[in-house]
């Protein structure tokens, strides 16, 4: 997740895999079907991550971007570094292993995200296996530490901005955060928000209780709802915001997928050097298809028992396309009307974004037709994919 600190609400479940609703759902019984070629025609990604580094040229090549650029979300000015991402191997398997740690400052706090550069993933299944850790791999345990799996549009351009979409599939928190105490895990669905004062429009789901060790977690986005599964049982249907139902929490435009491991804040840090690791098995999307749990399992296995550890058939799928979202599928608040629509701006004397430059706030660049403005110092962070840059216009 990249948006701002949020606040969540409502009592929680007493038990563990407890839907908003109340009570599990059980998983599809459907057939399971082991054909992989038959669902890449309709277009999917795969990916077993076996890289050596974040510098591999095969990483890279694949579309992944392992982030190296300052800026939220989580601890004001802690680093985000690339070198937080390796490739080891875990319980027999290659894996991608995300490290966080702090000693308590902010100038000694480092994160570790990695995600798609482009975003092309919009309606589908989304999946990956993932190792959830409740304790520190060294030092002292208690940090509020947030080890997640995401899809993101683009950052918000203003309050409530009708194209923002942002599926948080799990945000496992195993020592609680945001003013909940204990192990939980979240899944939320975002329409948009305004940062100061805060007021998000969302729907959620939470599970208290342990997810420590491996866990399948899975989104279906399809006809107006986004559906979310943990080791294939249901554990959230959203459709609308909790605060007003006129609001759409479905996605209306285009996602990348997004992992990262930050400290939501240093307020439970006790004491030297705590360094935790969330770990990825695969992940594996599927464009304009609801997979059930069961064919899930059984396409992930086809791909380990063929030895195949990448497939990426998104381009050129033969995939029908979803639904054309729409500006005014998202209503705004009387009290915020939207912004007249700006005149062309002007792209004199800026030069086209690149990644390896340094943007200080204030400086702008032209990439896909636009003239963009930098928020904030940054480096490597493409405009249009991050709340790092305002959209000034066409050009």
């Amino acid at each position: 997740m990249t948006t701002p600190a949020r606040v969540r609400v409502g009592a929680l479940a007493a038990a563990a895999l407890v839907t908003t609703a109340g009570g599990l759902i059980a998983a599809s019984n459907a057939a399971a079907s082991t054909d992989v070629t038959a669902s890449a025609a309709c277009g999917v990604l795969f990916d077993d991550f076996n890289y050596t580094s974040p510098s591999d040229s095969a990483f890279t090549g694949h579309g992944w971007t392992a982030r190296d650029n300052p800026g939220g979300p989580g601890v004001p000015g802690a680093t985000w570094s690339a070198a937080n991402i390796t490739f080891p191997t875990v319980d027999g398997q290659k894996v991608a292993q995300l490290q966080a740690a702090t000693d308590g400052t902010a100038a000694g706090t480092t994160h570790a995200e990695f995600l798609q550069t482009e975003r092309r993933f919009f309606e589908g299944t989304y999946a990956a296996r993932i190792k959830f850790s409740d304790a520190p791999v060294s030092g002292p345990d208690g940090d509020h530490i947030n080890e997640t799996f995401f899809a993101i549009g683009p950052g918000q351009r203003f309050d409530y901005d009708p194209l923002y979409s942002e599926l948080d599939f799990s945000e496992y928190l195993p020592n609680g955060g945001w003013g909940v105490t204990g192990s939980i895990n979240y899944q939320t669905s975002w329409n948009g928000y305004r940062e100061d004062p805060w007021d998000p429009y969302n729907a959620h789901s939470q599970q208290t209780g342990s997810l420590a060790g491996w866990h399948t977690v899975m989104g279906q986005v399809a006809n107006g709802h986004v559906r979310y599964f943990i080791d294939g049982v249901q554990v959230g249907d959203h459709t609308v915001s909790e605060k007003d139902p006129a609001w759409s929490v479905y996605p209306r435009a285009a996602m990348s997928i997004n992992f990262n491991l930050w400290f939501i804040d240093l307020a439970a840090h006790t004491g030297g050097r705590a360094t935790y690791q969330e770990h990825v098995d695969w992940v594996y999307y599927a464009k304009n298809e609801s997979v059930s749990p069961a064919d899930l399992t059984a396409r992930t296995a086809a791909y380990r028992s063929s030895g195949r550890v990448h497939e990426d058939t998104l381009v050129g799928g033969g995939c029908p396309t979803g639904p054309t979202p729409t500006a005014t599928s998202s209503p705004r608040p009387p009290t915020t009307p939207p912004p007249a629509t700006p005149p062309p701006a002007s792209c004199a004397g800026a030069s086209p974004w690149a990644w390896g430059t340094v943007y200080p706030a204030g400086d702008r660049a032209t990439h896909n037709g636009h003239l963009w403005q930098a928020n904030w110092w940054t480096q490597g962070s493409e405009p249009g994919l991050t709340a790092q840059w305002r959209d000034l216009g066409t050009c």
